[in-house]
């Protein structure tokens, strides 16, 4: 059977559509975590906490977004994916009211845990929908052109929240994130119909064995793992940034805002020319090329940090890195879920986790140092740069797989 959104998907107005919506909920993540980075050391100062409790603001993120994807990507498998999807938007809208009103830092972590778990059904439920509506080099290209619109977040979103902090406290930023979600709430509710007339049992125990299959599947679990390591790097990047750039290097925070923006206009060309050259050149080669992209911005970042070199060099460093993520995410995605669209949900949920998780781990080792040294960053960033190499090496074999044959 087909859905409306499967007819509609490939029409040049409802792709736009798409594009727009899944952006949209593919950028819950990046906005709520880049947008507030400028606002960080304020943060410490006016809620009277040292800078690793605030930090835990970005970690109890993270590891929300992980856990809420664990529980609905299955969910949208067994319900389909709108009421899941509904549910945790407004889950959002009441985790930012909550943050925009926190007294303490401790009360701010648990609502940003709140938030997150509203966040996870954006992003995992948006990339099973592209599953759901395209197959073979046509989801990479989807998936390349969704870096487009979710990654002009991390562009928009710290110049965003650099400018706010000029005339509104911190509290701001989280007053705009709950007009964000509840807009999108909105959009979902009149403009996003049921993608997916599939429908996978929800049992506990089935959905472990789902699970334990897609681990165990070794091309899943490279391409997974490849991914989630290099952007476990991104996110020692995103966490000691802001610490690193103002503390460190004496940047303000609209400079450092503007820094983080041109970063993230590097992602999002990278993934514009993969979408070009996807089709020519095949998913695990452009997915190789970014994992060396990666390698070789983060050993460069490390090397700047380590002998002290000029700021110069250090961004230049880190726009290789972020860059390849452009390169990596669509063809990791693609390549991982081109084989379960029975369990997409489920397999988007691990896909996420893998990141998610890897960056919670990532992202208090990026401060070890405390505010006067970069090393910490860059030796977490340079080291699960190199891990995702390995495991994609490793892992993952050279096959021609379902994401290799020409689109339906």
């Amino acid at each position: 059977m087909t859905t409306t959104a499967e007819r509609t998907a490939t029409s040049g107005h409802a792709q736009l559509k798409f594009v727009l919506i899944l952006g949209g909920l593919s950028a819950f993540g990046p906005l709520s975590i880049d947008m507030y980075l400028p606002a960080l050391p304020r943060m410490a100062e006016d809620l009277r906490a040292a800078d690793t409790t605030v930090q835990l603001t970005l970690g109890a993120f993270i590891a929300g977004l992980a856990l809420g994807q664990l529980v609905l990507g299955p969910l949208s498998d067994a319900v389909g994916r709108r009421r899941p999807l509904l549910a945790g938007l407004a889950l959002y809208v009441v985790g930012s009211v909550l943050c925009t009103v926190s007294p303490d830092a401790w009360l701010l972590v648990a609502a940003r845990l709140v938030q997150s778990l509203g966040a996870a059904a954006g992003i995992v439920i948006a990339r099973a929908i592209v599953r759901d509506l395209y197959s073979g080099t046509a989801m990479t290209k989807f998936f390349s052109t969704l870096m487009l619109v979710s990654g002009l977040a991390p562009i928009l979103a710290p110049l965003i929240g650099g400018q706010l902090l000029n005339w509104t406290s911190w509290r701001g930023v989280f007053v705009v994130l709950t007009a964000f979600g509840a807009l999108l709430l909105v959009v979902v509710v009149f403009a996003l119909p049921e993608p997916s007339s599939v429908r996978s049992p929800a049992r506990l125990g089935q959905v472990m064995r789902t699970y334990g299959r897609l681990a165990l599947d070794r091309n899943f679990a490279g391409y997974a793992l490849a991914s989630g390591l290099l952007f476990a790097s991104m996110f020692a990047y995103i966490s000691g940034s802001s610490f690193v750039l103002q503390g460190v290097y004496g940047l303000s925070p609209q400079a450092y805002s503007v820094v983080f923006g041109a970063n993230g206009v590097g992602l999002v060309l990278a993934g514009q020319l993969n979408g070009r050259l996807v089709g020519r050149i095949r998913e695990r080669a452009l997915l190789f090329s970014g994992l060396l992209l990666g390698t070789l911005g983060g050993t460069s970042v490390l090397l700047a940090a380590f002998l002290r070199a000029p700021l110069a060099v250090l961004l230049v460093s880190l726009f290789l890195l972020v860059s390849s993520i452009g390169l990596v995410t669509p063809n990791a995605s693609s390549l991982a879920l081109a084989e379960h669209a029975r369990s997409a949900g489920a397999a988007s949920a691990l896909l996420g986790v893998l990141q998610f998780v890897v960056g919670a781990v990532a992202t208090p080792l990026a401060g070890l140092g405390g505010p006067g040294t970069a090393v910490p960053m860059a030796a977490t960033m340079a080291g699960f740069a190199l891990l995702a190499m390995v495991a994609f090496l490793a892992l993952t074999r050279n096959v021609t797989s379902s994401a290799d044959v020409p689109a339906r």
